[in-house]
């Protein structure tokens, strides 16, 4: 037991250490955006105060409770430190939904506002920045976060159950991976949001409109479709999302508009929808897959096997 105590206590003071040494790294990084760009450009009023507020977000708050957590830390006061930090964690989630707009909004002053461009780059240039730019800068919350959830599991495990830090670790740990899972959350919305634009884009004209809310980007890829009299196979582009599974071809090579987007054939809704796999169950060459609606079956083919266990699975659970 003795040994165990021991162990325990030589893993926890280099995992808390770590902890001190990355949060001034992490400090000093903040400072850096806080020193040269908000103070300065609030005195200098470059920017509105809304545009201000809308790239930096919370960023000062962040930093305030950065600078008191590693005060703490450097005291060792472990505990009252997180409980401190854990009374603010929410500034991370409101910084994370926020910052999809922040990178609108520095991208449309940098093309605006000449003061501000001249004023960004020359603040890149010193010497403190070490070749970074804002835009490196402004993600570091959201990284830390992650790695905030790594080192409180880490001081968790190697502390004893019956200390007086456990029950506060512990909370810690619940906090941190609660607000994790709200940021992962809101970027996992973000990224299927760009998917969902960008199959857009792709499809000619807009009688197809996938921007719904609660449909949900899942794959695409190229299929032979097998028709039902001997016509020859027919290569074309599916999209599955959610909720539906879309058909398409591409345009003519000569369109004079649409000659790299994809005509859009069918639309089949996939609340009816039963999948089953023909063939591919061995190790054969490809595979073919049956996807039967309430007025049409779709037969669709595969060179690949692994494609089509990939497809297969994919269907599957889409239609569940």
């Amino acid at each position: 037991v003795e040994e165990q105590r021991a162990r325990w206590e030589r893993r926890r003071s280099r995992t808390a250490k770590e902890l001190l040494e990355t949060e001034h790294k992490y400090l000093e990084q903040l400072d850096l955006v806080v020193t040269f760009f908000v103070t300065i450009l609030k005195a200098k009023g470059t920017l509105k105060p809304a545009v201000l507020e809308t790239i930096f977000g919370p960023l000062e708050s962040i930093y305030s409770v950065s600078h008191v957590l590693s005060l703490h830390l450097e005291r060792g006061n472990l505990g009252p430190g997180l409980e401190n930090f854990c009374q603010n964690l929410e500034l991370y989630g409101h910084y994370a939904e926020n910052l999809e707009q922040a990178n609108k909004t520095l991208k449309e002053q940098l093309r605006k506002n000449k003061s501000f461009r001249r004023f960004k780059k020359l603040q890149e240039t010193r010497p403190q920045f070490q070749g970074r730019k804002l835009e490196d800068l402004l993600p570091l919350p959201l990284q830390r976060l992650h790695q905030y959830k790594h080192f409180l599991r880490d001081l968790l495990e190697n502390t004893s159950p019956d200390s007086a830090e456990y029950q506060k670790l512990a909370k810690a740990v619940k906090s941190v991976s609660e607000v994790s899972r709200w940021v992962q959350d809101i970027i996992h919305k973000r990224e299927n949001s760009l998917q969902l634009l960008r199959v857009q884009k792709l499809l000619k004209g807009q009688k197809t409109q996938l921007l719904t809310p609660g449909r949900w980007y899942i794959r695409e890829g190229w299929l032979l479709v097998v028709p039902s009299k001997g016509e020859e196979l027919k290569r074309r582009m599916f999209f599955l999302f959610s909720d539906i599974f879309i058909a398409t071809k591409p345009c003519h090579p000569l369109h004079p508009l649409s000659s790299n987007k994809l005509a859009c054939q069918a639309v089949y809704p996939l609340h009816q929808c039963v999948v089953d796999k023909v063939f591919g169950h061995t190790q054969s060459q490809g595979g073919l897959l049956s996807l039967s609606f309430p007025h049409k079956t779709l037969l669709l083919m595969s060179g690949d096997q692994q494609d089509i266990n990939d497809w297969y699975r994919s269907l599957t659970i889409a239609v569940r």
